[in-house]
């Protein structure tokens, strides 16, 4: 059993069962052996590879879909480069190499990471050696007088705690984690019912058993961009797997080396997430006062910013090998089989003019 595993069962053992959202924020942020804390997930040797891992172009292409937004807000003097949840700091070091077609906008951008793991800090630190790179530990601690903002979440959102209600002989419940006889993690319900209200209404009357996942955090985090787009001008673009709810459904899991784990086996051993409902993250940006575009899927957004052409014209110079990894890399983050389908990119703007690329311009 792992010290985190020991911590929560002490926490239930004294208190009684937690949420869902409370397990998650133990589990991955809440303390020093938590599984974001220790920063060892990413990458071939970690539990998950994420896009800017897999291929280059994908940083490079969202480096240049910076650039053009910049340009669209007037090529201002000062502003903000913020990424959340920045990983090892490939994303934005190709994103940086690829914005090098744009001196001023580097001039320019002030470059924020939003990451609260000093051991990822390290990691980021040793990738963007030399770059003018400041870290903060929340999006809300960013000056307000920075100008306007540009901000990528890439595998962010998925990552933050959710609720999980459940119903039950007809009414609604938090699905919780307590303890069986033996002294194993479960899932199980609290015996109070909560306000019916707080699902969709159009999931109010699902059948019993029913699970509906919400996400305060996700909202919280989405509004206050949302606010300081509306207030500041700028961007923000989300990138993650997840689906236009609301529509019920368990999508918590767990990831181990590449495999799905149990969620509750080894608390603190795997990365636990969730789906993101791209329309209620959507409603969260827009009721900030940011101007929402038609959701999309990655692969059609990778395409429309020329994917297929700078896999192209990197293949020019590359041996066999390497032409065949970058084709393989690029129907992995593309095809309608792989992430292409399965990951979504919402973009989140201001002013009503900008036409970010990549989105439907109605």
């Amino acid at each position: 059993m792992t010290t985190l595993a020991a911590h929560i069962k002490g926490l239930i053992r004294a208190d009684g069962p937690i949420s869902v959202a409370e397990f998650m924020r133990i589990v991955l942020t809440g303390r020093a052996d938590s599984y974001y804390m220790r920063g060892e997930a990413f990458g071939a040797a970690g539990d998950f590879v994420t896009a800017p891992e897999i291929s280059q172009v994908f940083g490079e292409l969202i480096g240049l879909w910076c650039v053009d937004v910049w340009r669209q807000l007037g090529e201002p003097k000062r502003f903000s480069l913020i990424e959340l949840g920045p990983g090892r700091g490939t994303l934005m070091k190709d994103v940086l190499r690829a914005a090098r077609v744009a001196p001023d906008f580097l001039r320019a951008a002030s470059i924020v990471l939003v990451e609260v793991s000093p051991v990822l800090r390290r990691h980021q630190q040793e990738v963007l050696q030399g770059a003018p790179v400041g870290w903060l530990d929340r999006f809300e601690d960013v000056q307000v007088d920075a100008g306007p903002v540009i901000v990528v979440a890439n595998e962010f959102f998925d990552a933050l705690p959710i609720r999980q209600l459940v119903r039950l002989d007809g009414r609604w419940t938090e699905r919780c984690v307590g303890l069986d006889g033996v002294g194993n993690l479960v899932f199980g319900a609290a015996p109070d019912a909560i306000d019916a209200a707080l699902v969709p209404e159009q999931l109010r009357e699902a059948a019993n058993g029913s699970v509906v996942e919400l996400a305060p955090a996700r909202s919280a985090v989405a509004h206050l961009i949302g606010e300081r787009i509306r207030d500041a001008s700028g961007v923000a673009l989300a990138i993650d797997y997840g689906y236009a709810g609301p529509t019920a459904g368990d999508s918590l899991q767990a990831v181990k080396r590449h495999a799905y784990a149990d969620v509750l086996e080894e608390p603190g051993a795997a990365d636990v997430t969730s789906h993101v409902d791209f329309s209620a993250l959507g409603e969260a940006f827009a009721g900030g006062g940011a101007v929402v575009a038609p959701l999309v899927d990655q692969g059609t957004f990778l395409s429309r910013l020329g994917a297929e052409a700078r896999v192209a014209a990197l293949k020019q110079s590359a041996k066999a090998l390497q032409a065949l990894q970058l084709d393989l890399a690029h129907q992995r983050l593309t095809g309608a089989q792989a992430m292409g389908s399965l990951f979504k990119v919402l973009c989140a703007y201001a002013p009503a003019t900008l036409r970010p690329a990549g989105f439907p311009s109605e």
